[in-house]
């Protein structure tokens, strides 16, 4: 089998084909079934560089590389010399001299992409300002095919903030490769942003609303995502549309009964705590199959030969 992530950057979903995404199901199912680390990564190093706040991507990656036999160095923003005014492709340069392969989260718009035009080792993209998430929506598709036994067919909800989710936009690129029924759901000044979605149209069938209730009956997916506070330059906006939506237990009791709710996380108030217990609930699982997705992405960048070693 042609292992098609050897040495190669993950800056953006849109590089990634169906038959991609299908790859690296199989490889994730192969190391969940096989309850065991493997040793693919032994001597390899994981850079970690992280320019905003992460609490799951960054763990699954460290988690995801000890399961693969390796190890992980991390930098961040205060700790590091961008503080002495060091420039991002000095940072980048420098950290691909310790690493094997590097994960990045930054602010900025294209921070990934000029990474991986810096960088001599391959790139991931760890989330880039409002762009893309990519490793977040393997992890989405993953969930859904695992709790749902299917994508294709499915109509799912993204609700909550479009405009800056950037988990919305890549999770709207990796299903463009699917058959589904897409509703948007957001506030009207929290719409999607129609010039990053103008291709994806074409492939998809989206319906865009601003009331939830209104399709409950239809769904099978409730993707919710909170209000970006930290996105907002006018704090007043952020207030204005805080709060709109929210997953309470009056909400599951009018959904399907086998629909599921997901949430990159973190959450704020727009699920309660007491709607973890609900079967619909998956969204802590939908964590959990990250760090297994990000252990299949690490092991076939990284190793050539894992595709077929997983396999025997």
């Amino acid at each position: 089998m042609v292992n098609r992530f050897f040495e190669r950057n993950l800056t953006s979903v849109r590089d990634l084909t169906r038959a991609d995404f299908e790859l690296l199901f199989n490889v994730t199912d192969k190391i969940i079934s096989h309850h065991a680390t493997y040793d693919v990564c032994r001597g390899k190093t994981l850079g970690c560089i992280f320019f905003e706040p992460s609490t799951r991507t960054r763990l699954s990656f460290e988690s995801a590389m000890l399961h693969l036999g390796g190890n992980t160095i991390e930098i961040s923003s205060i700790l590091s010399s961008t503080q002495k005014g060091e420039s991002l492709g000095d940072t980048i340069k420098i950290i691909s001299l310790y690493s094997d392969i590097l994960v990045l989260r930054h602010p900025l718009d294209g921070s990934s992409k000029f990474a991986a035009e810096m960088s001599t080792k391959p790139i991931i993209n760890g989330g880039s300002g409002t762009e893309e998430h990519p490793t977040q929506t393997i992890q989405d598709l993953y969930t859904m095919k695992k709790e749902m036994k299917k994508i294709d067919g499915l109509k799912i909800a993204i609700v909550g903030d479009l405009k800056y989710g950037r988990t919305v936009y890549s999770l709207l690129y990796g299903l463009s490769n699917y058959d589904v029924t897409i509703y948007l759901i957001s506030p009207e000044s929290l719409k999607i942003r129609t010039d990053s979605i103008y291709e994806i149209k074409k492939k998809l069938q989206i319906l865009e609303s601003t009331r939830l209730d209104d399709h409950l009956d239809d769904l099978d997916v409730i993707y919710v995502t909170r209000i970006q506070k930290e996105r907002f330059q006018d704090k007043e906006e952020y207030f204005k549309v805080k709060g709109s939506y929210t997953i309470d237990k009056n909400v599951v009791k009018k959904m399907k009964r086998k629909s599921i709710i997901l949430h990159p996380l973190p959450r704020l108030d727009e699920i309660p705590h007491n709607v973890d217990r609900s079967i619909h609930a998956k969204y802590f699982k939908q964590a959990e199959y990250g760090k297994y997705t990000r252990a299949a992405l690490l092991g076939l960048i990284i190793n050539n030969g894992f595709v077929n070693d997983i396999s025997s």
